[in-house]
């Protein structure tokens, strides 16, 4: 690394099925050397952040490649193509159920069987999918929302590390309440912040936090840009890791339940667009009408084949594998072009 190293940010978009591109990336970034000082999130780019940064029981590194895993295995999904191990049933007595699953010796040896193999892969995922089945749920027409809130989160993130980490850190959240974004830093992340970050309308229901419900950020601001001249006047190169912003990640749906994700993502894509356009344009200039930070953006859209564009925001595991292969190219493209602004050279 440069001892004379200029200050340098990362943005983690929203963006849940294609978080890999954004894991592959970091991984790429971490094997090269680079270092952030300061790491702005919205929605599933949180969860990325953090296992990036406060990974629980493992480096980061492995924590990032392991991401893949909540793919379901794809002989299931192509039968039933719903991501079970991401979206789970909400209620007492399903969080109740859960926790039996945790405990049980028998499905937590099936389930550490997974990487060993397609068929391994297969059976954990049967004996997840047969699990989610069963499970109870007080889903009813008057609930506020589909699933539980991420239940998984602590058992990959480690949220006490936040506070002592050399980066900044911040997570942004809308109060429904006092109809406003919220940006919190890593003094103040904790797992709660981490569930309202990550409400997504409709999903998840809003998340009661201090007396205000909230929603994930990156329903509104897919990128979370605004808090970081707040508290730093000057960044001097900035990465943007924009999973949502491509025009290319929008198709012909296949079938109704890809209609269904397409309907959430196409507003998704333009607000995308408009954050970054509005950034470049309006915010990104000192009192001087000069740049307040060089804005990298991880060319992805390089790196994914118009025959991946179809399937890059399905739950199977073959191809959030390969969405971040896509990613990991991307990041070291990203390295190789651009090594003097990140510090490398």
């Amino acid at each position: 690394m440069n001892s004379n190293k200029k200050s340098l940010a990362l943005v983690l978009g929203g963006g849940a099925p294609n978080a890999t591109l954004m894991a592959g990336s970091l991984v790429a970034f971490i094997e090269a050397g680079v270092e952030f000082d300061i790491i702005s999130t919205s929605g599933a780019g949180a969860i990325v952040g953090l296992l990036y940064v406060a990974a629980k029981g493992q480096d980061g590194k492995r924590a990032l490649k392991k991401l893949a895993d909540m793919g379901v295995a794809d002989a299931l999904y192509s039968a039933f193509p719903v991501n079970f191990k991401v979206f789970n049933k909400p209620g007492p007595l399903a969080d109740i159920w859960r926790q039996w699953q945790q405990a049980n010796p028998l499905l937590q040896a099936i389930q550490a069987q997974a990487d060993q193999g397609p068929l391994q892969r297969l059976a954990a995922d049967w004996s997840s999918w047969l699990m989610a089945s069963l499970c109870p749920s007080d889903l009813t027409a008057h609930s506020k929302g589909l699933c539980a809130h991420v239940p998984f989160i602590d058992q990959v993130v480690d949220f006490s590390k936040l506070a002592s980490l050399k980066p900044q850190f911040y997570l942004n959240a809308y109060n429904l309440s006092r109809k406003r974004m919220e940006c919190w830093d890593k003094q103040q992340i904790t797992h709660e912040h981490f569930l309202a970050a990550l409400s997504f309308p409709l999903i998840y229901p809003p998340y009661q936090l201090d007396g205000d419900y909230y929603i994930e950020g990156a329903a509104i601001d897919t990128l979370n840009f605004k808090r970081l001249f707040q508290d730093h006047s000057h960044i001097d190169t900035t990465v943007v890791f924009d999973v949502l912003g491509s025009e290319q990640i929008l198709h012909p749906p296949r079938d109704l339940y890809d209609a269904w994700v397409q309907s959430i993502i196409t507003p998704l894509t333009e607000i995308a667009r408009d954050d970054l356009k509005l950034f470049e344009a309006l915010h990104n200039k000192d009192v001087d009408g000069k740049p307040r930070t060089q804005l990298l953006r991880v060319p992805y859209d390089q790196f994914i084949s118009p025959a991946q564009r179809e399937q890059e925001l399905d739950w199977s595991y073959s191809n959030l594998s390969q969405m971040y292969q896509a990613g990991y190219s991307a990041g070291l493209s990203l390295c190789h072009d651009h090594a003097a602004e990140l510090g490398l050279a």
